[in-house]
């Protein structure tokens, strides 16, 4: 029988030095740690890192995306070659697996995806994944690696989702440690700083924000500090960081790949009868939308926010929006089948 599986995101801050080098002490840590856990769990690694780098060969870097590109191209085969180094001495091969945001919005080939997978688990191979950032289209790709690892996470059916960061885990107003995170309140989502690394896409922002999805379709999430002693093996543990409970999942594989695959395209508000409609599983109808704030055509993916802005579920169009408001109040916008609440 296969293993559960476990996805490990870690950011370019933590991963490489102030100066541009791959931490390799850190990286024995974690080969050290992720060789503890291979032998309960199928593994994937979500490392950002490359542009980071691979941007001290590039002069004058400023961060245009030309410049983000090229450096991607140069830190890739290095921070690769330096996780196979570390990984050496436990006698576990890594593969690289360059990913673009089509591989998921497109089933098929998220399909192919997951076969590469299986048989690389099959040889106890450890895929190390990262955004093809060299290729990837602007209007198509990845926010950030938070993304792509909850993306993984969600497609695989993970047991976990670790996400390594600079930080030990959520930090409340006092900058206290928020060590458990039942529910993704508004009141949880303000705990996030609105700053970011100089190096990396994302912030805590972007991580709770992947949590609250992965978590939705239950998936245990960790949030914790990359340097931490012992981190990734006591965050499975429950011992580190901030844990992130999953929800009971009882979203087939469809649903999920509704509600993390594709491309969002639309977004609608609804009153707040058609949100208790909702959670009781009923159809999303004309009736209940107060308000188009993206349009979308028939078949696209929109999310569904409530009359405080909050998004609490996504849904494959049955209608165009500009026929929704429009059409009689009984119209089915979206089917019950069709709509994931997260």
């Amino acid at each position: 029988m296969s293993k559960p599986v476990l996805v490990f995101k870690i950011g370019t801050s933590s991963i490489t030095t102030p100066n541009g080098y791959v931490d390799e002490q850190l990286l024995k840590d974690i080969a050290r740690q992720i060789a503890e856990l291979h032998q309960t769990f199928d593994i994937v690694i979500v490392s950002s890192g490359a542009v980071g780098t691979g941007k001290k060969f590039i002069k004058g870097y400023s961060g245009k995306i030309g410049e983000r590109k090229a450096a991607a191209a140069i830190g890739n085969p290095i921070l690769v070659g330096k996780y196979a180094q570390a990984f050496e001495s436990f006698h576990i091969p890594i593969a690289q697996s360059l990913c673009e945001r089509q591989h998921f919005s497109n089933r098929n080939q998220f399909l192919q995806l997951r076969e590469t997978y299986q048989e690389l688990w099959k040889h106890g191979v450890i895929p190390i994944a990262n955004e093809n950032d060299v290729v990837s289209n602007l209007e198509l790709k990845f926010s950030d690696n938070d993304e792509l690892a909850t993306l993984l996470a969600i497609g695989f059916g993970a047991e976990y989702l670790l996400i390594a960061t600079s930080v030990p885990g959520v930090l409340d107003a006092n900058n206290e440690l928020v060590t458990k995170i039942e529910k993704f309140t508004p009141a949880v989502l303000g705990f996030a700083r609105k700053d970011k690394s100089s190096v990396g896409l994302g912030g805590m922002i972007s991580k709770l924000t992947f949590a609250r999805l992965a978590t939705s379709l239950g998936i245990q999430t960790v949030i914790f500090g990359a340097r931490s002693e012992n981190g990734i093996v006591r965050a499975v543990k429950g011992e580190n960081g901030t844990i992130c409970i999953a929800k009971k999942a009882t979203a087939n594989a469809r649903q999920k790949w509704l509600a993390s695959g594709r491309k969002v395209y639309g977004r609608v508000q609804v009153d707040a009868g058609a949100k208790k409609a909702l959670l009781n599983r009923k159809s999303l109808l004309a009736v209940g939308v107060a308000e188009i704030h993206k349009e979308f055509k028939k078949g696209e993916v929109f999310d569904i926010i409530d009359e405080e802005g909050w998004i609490f579920a996504v849904a494959l169009a049955k209608i165009d929006s500009d026929q929704v408001l429009a059409k009689e109040q009984n119209a089915i916008v979206a089917s019950v089948d069709d709509i994931v609440l997260i």
